[in-house]
C-alpha cells in the first residue's frame, strides 16, 4: 500500500526524477562527442528507484552506490555541475576529476560512492553502520547495489555480519534483471532476491521498481526499523535499464522487443499520467518542470566546461597518504 502523495511532493519527485533522465540523456550525447571519456553506466528506465528511496532518509544517514550511480547522487543532493565536471575529469568536480562517472563522492552529504568493482560498496556500508552502532548514533546506511553483485563473495559475508551484530544496514538491491550480459536466471539459481535475506535471519521484501510511490513506501517502513533498532533490512526492487550496460556493450543479450515492453512502464511516463489523472498536476506543471530542468542541465555542461583541468603538479597528490602520530 502507498502512502497517499500531496501535489508539492508529487512535484519534488516528478522533477528529480526529470532531472536524472535528462542529465543521463545530456551525458550520453556529450559522451558521443568525446567530452566525457572512460566507462560510462546510464540510469535511464531505474529513476524511480533513487528518487522514490532517497525519500526515506535524513541528512545523517549515509548512501553507499554503485558505479551506475549518477540517479542516486542527484536524489542525494550533489550539484549535476560538479557532476558534469567530475565525468569531464576536472578538478571542479565532485571527486576533484579523479574518479570520474563511477567514483562520485561527497562527504559532506554522507554520499561514500560511487564503487567501480561489483559489490565493492557492501562492505563500506557495513563498516558505516558498525561505526555508528558503536558511537550509539541513530543513523542508517543505504547500500545500493545491483542483482549481479549478489552473486559476490561481499554479499553473503556483508549480510552475514549485518545479521550477526544486528547493524542498522538498509541493503537496496536494484534487481534490473541483467548483471552486466548475464540475465538472472543464468547466474542464479535462486532469482527471488529476498529469499536469500533468510539464510542470514534477516527481514526482507521487494517492491515494484518501476513506482516511485511504492518504492518510497517501502524504503520508509524499511529504514524506519532499521533506525528503530530492529537490525538490518534486504529490500529488492525490481526494476529495468533502458539503455545498454554500458557505452561499451554491443546488447546482445535481449531483445529489442523486451526493452519496447519495459517501456510501457515507463516510471516518469507513468506517475505523470497518475497525477494527471487525479488532477494533481495539469500540462503546464510538467511543461515548467522540463524547462527548469533543462536550464538546470545546461547550466552543469557550462560549469563543466569552464571548469580547471587539475594542474600537472598536483598529479601525484593523494596518491598515497601518510598519517604521523
Amino acid at each position: 500500500m502507498t502512502t497517499p502523495v500531496t501535489r508539492d511532493h508529487a512535484l519534488v519527485l516528478l522533477d528529480q526524477m526529470v532531472l536524472i533522465r535528462r542529465f543521463e540523456e545530456k551525458a550520453a550525447e556529450l559522451y558521443t562527442r568525446g567530452k566525457i571519456r572512460g566507462f560510462l553506466h546510464l540510469y535511464i528506465g531505474e529513476e524511480a528507484v533513487a528518487v522514490g528511496a532517497m525519500q526515506a532518509f535524513t541528512p545523517d544517514d549515509a548512501v553507499v552506490a554503485t558505479y551506475r550511480e549518477h540517479g542516486q547522487a542527484l536524489a542525494r543532493g550533489l550539484p549535476a555541475g560538479a557532476l558534469m565536471a567530475e565525468m569531464y575529469g576536472k578538478a571542479n568536480g565532485v571527486s576533484h576529476g579523479r574518479g570520474g562517472s563511477m567514483h562520485f563522492f561527497d562527504v559532506s552529504r554522507r554520499f561514500y560512492g560511487g564503487h567501480a568493482i561489483v559489490g565493492g560498496g557492501l562492505p563500506v556500508a557495513v563498516g558505516l553502520a558498525l561505526a555508528d552502532r558503536l558511537q550509539s548514533r541513530q543513523r542508517v546506511t543505504a547500500c545500493f547495489f545491483g542483482d549481479g553483485a549478489v552473486a559476490e563473495g561481499e554479499f553473503h559475508e556483508s549480510l552475514n555480519l549485518a545479521a550477526l551484530w544486528k547493524l542498522p544496514v538498509l541493503f537496496l538491491c536494484e534487481n534490473n534483471l541483467y548483471a552486466m550480459g548475464t540475465a538472472l536466471a543464468r547466474h542464479q539459481s535462486q532469482t527471488d532476491i529476498r529469499l536469500k535475506a533468510q539464510a542470514y535471519a534477516m527481514r526482507a521484501d521487494v517492491v515494484d521498481g518501476m513506482d516511485v510511490l511504492a518504492v518510497e513506501t517501502a524504503t520508509r517502513q524499511a529504514a524506519d526499523g532499521v533506525r528503530r533498532g530492529d537490525g538490518p533490512f534486504l529490500l529488492e526492487m525490481r526494476t529495468y535499464r533502458y539503455r545498454a550496460h554500458s557505452t561499451a556493450d554491443p546488447e546482445l543479450y535481449r531483445t529489442e522487443a523486451e526493452v519496447e515492453q519495459w517501456k510501457t512502464r515507463d516510471p516518469i511516463a507513468l506517475f505523470a499520467a497518475s497525477l494527471r489523472a487525479l488532477g494533481s498536476v495539469s500540462d503546464a506543471d510538467i511543461a515548467a518542470i522540463e524547462t527548469s530542468v533543462v536550464a538546470r542541465i545546461d547550466d552543469a555542461v557550462a560549469t563543466a566546461e569552464a571548469g580547471p583541468w587539475e594542474p600537472v603538479e598536483d598529479l601525484t597528490k593523494d596518491v598515497y597518504t601518510v598519517v604521523t602520530t
